[in-house]
């Protein structure tokens, strides 16, 4: 079996590589990299396939690199990402890596016509936007609101449609979850990114680890051929278990629990967002786990092998609370990517996207944490996966493929506020017959039914621009209204758009 591989000196990618370096069928992995000198440290870590390897250098954005990365193989695994802090630092290599990485491969494969490679295409979490009570669970099919100025989101979002609308015979998307790496710990002492995860955001973590099992996992079933032909065109969450559902505010605590302390001892209700994150638990996380078997490990067992990798944390126990809080936490304060920065350099339009505005943003801070709330646990003994409310999908969602009919497509366009262009629905392609659609503000587009009603797409302004309409949008749209409003305000009239320059706008529009 020849596999292609783009993405693998990320985090996800040195897990997949560690898990696949006992694999005697894998005949040739070609792998795709910016830069040899770093590839090749890569794989003296990894003899085990050190003689497998073939290195393609170049851009996931470079036809012919993708061209000559994907000759003469079997399947292609797609990485590839550029995720924030970096892709808020440097949005154009987010572009060039996430959406236009995603099309030049997907285009690369669509060229081969004998002999197609298989694809699978790694997708995140962050497609699903802001999740918070009623709907702490989601699964594939929820709407796809991603939230304002994140361009990560935006990249993966129309890539991740590219995959789905493409002429590709046999792929299939997996949604990543929050991921758990060895890393972590010491990446986020390096920017406010940290101050983006909302203290109420539903987390449902998984381990590079685990992600690195559940690709070789994949590869096995692939290459012995027993994945039935129902499993592939189609979109699964990588979920890590009811014994990894947290919040952000247990997550922050147990990092910070290596140095004796826990969130409340280092942070202050102000200085997190309290909307605009990303993170869900998944209904549906299973699914992936009945098929390939990953999920080995847990948060705690993460924190556990931190602490052994690195045992140093232990001293921070004799340190004073109030100088680690100083020192590693309140200088992070000043990073451009964290709101008190936002708030001291008058970036209203973050304040208002991820606090409700200045006034909001204001009110925390004079705060402590007996005015807060407590945020408990979710409890993995109950089972409970239901949400308090159910999502508006607009057509029955239990029902199987073969029983969807052209009136549920018109009910799913309806219910967007929008209409179904196309009179048929063409037995034997069914969900993936390209049809026409048109959105409430009378664009058109193509989609199949299974993108728009079994992945979640429905196209709007984002798809085409960095324009955030939902407030506006909601209005019409029951879909989006259905989780657009557990974090916003019904009387909400915000446009949120990115200039030219990446600057971030907020301007009030009319009421519909």
């Amino acid at each position: 079996m020849k596999i292609a591989i783009t993405g693998i000196t990320g985090n996800m990618g040195q897990a997949v590589l560690a898990a696949i370096e006992g694999e005697e069928y894998l005949e040739s992995i070609r792998l795709l990299c910016h830069s040899r000198k770093r590839m090749k440290k890569l794989l003296k870590r990894h003899k085990g396939v050190r003689k497998k390897t073939v290195l393609v250098q170049g851009s996931v954005a470079d036809a012919n690199a993708c061209k000559q990365l994907i000759e003469g193989c079997d399947l292609v695994i797609n990485m590839g990402a550029v995720i924030p802090p970096a892709s808020d630092k440097s949005p154009l290599n987010a572009i060039e890596c996430n959406e236009r990485g995603a099309d030049a491969l997907v285009s690369a494969i669509e060229a081969v016509r004998e002999n197609q490679p298989r694809l699978l295409h790694v997708s995140t979490v962050a497609l699903y936007g802001n999740r918070t009570e009623p709907h702490m669970f989601g699964r594939v099919g929820d709407p796809l609101l991603v939230s304002p100025f994140d361009v990560y989101a935006v990249t993966k979002l129309r890539g991740e449609f590219r995959v789905l609308e493409s002429e590709i015979a046999q792929w299939a998307v997996f949604r990543q979850t929050a991921m758990l790496h060895p890393q972590m710990l010491s990446d986020n002492m390096h920017d406010g990114l940290m101050f983006h995860t909302c203290f109420d955001a539903p987390l449902e973590w998984a381990t590079a680890h685990d992600s690195g099992l559940l690709v070789r996992n994949f590869l096995r079933r692939v290459h012995a051929g027993d994945l039935p032909e129902t499993f592939w065109k189609r979109c699964y969450n990588i979920g890590g278990g009811a014994r990894n559902r947290i919040c952000g505010i247990h997550t922050l605590s147990d990092g910070m629990s290596l140095v004796g302390g826990g969130a409340e001892d280092f942070f202050r209700p102000g200085y997190n967002a309290t909307r605009n994150f990303h993170g869900v638990w998944f209904s549906d996380g299973h699914v992936l786990n009945d098929l390939f078997s990953y999920q080995t490990q847990t948060v705690e067992d993460y924190w556990k092998e931190i602490l052994r990798l690195h045992p140093v944390y232990k001293l921070g126990k004799i340190v004073p609370k109030g100088l680690i809080r100083t020192f590693a936490i309140k200088r992070l304060l000043k990073d451009d990517n964290a709101p008190a920065y936002w708030a001291k350099h008058n970036d209203e339009a973050r304040l208002l996207a991820y606090f409700g505005g200045r006034e909001a943003y204001e009110s925390l801070q004079k705060k402590g944490w007996k005015d807060c709330a407590p945020i408990a646990r979710y409890d993995s003994e109950s089972g409970v996966s239901d949400n308090e409310r159910s999502v508006d999908y607009g057509f029955d969602f239990s029902k199987a493929d073969e029983e969807i009919t052209l009136e549920d497509l018109k009910s799913v366009a309806a219910a967007h506020g929008g209409k179904l262009l196309s009179t048929e629905f063409p037995a034997g392609v069914g969900m993936y017959a390209k049809l026409e659609w048109e959105t409430q503000d009378g664009e058109r587009f193509t989609a199949t039914p299974y993108t728009v009603l079994r992945a979640g797409h429905w196209y709007n302004p984002v798809y085409r621009s960095y324009v955030w309409d939902f407030d506006r949008l909601s209005k019409k749209d029951k879909v989006f209204a259905s989780i657009w409003y557990d974090s916003h305000g019904t009387d909400e009239d915000v446009r949120y758009y990115l200039d030219e320059k990446f600057g971030a706008h907020a301007e009030k529009t009319a009421q519909a």
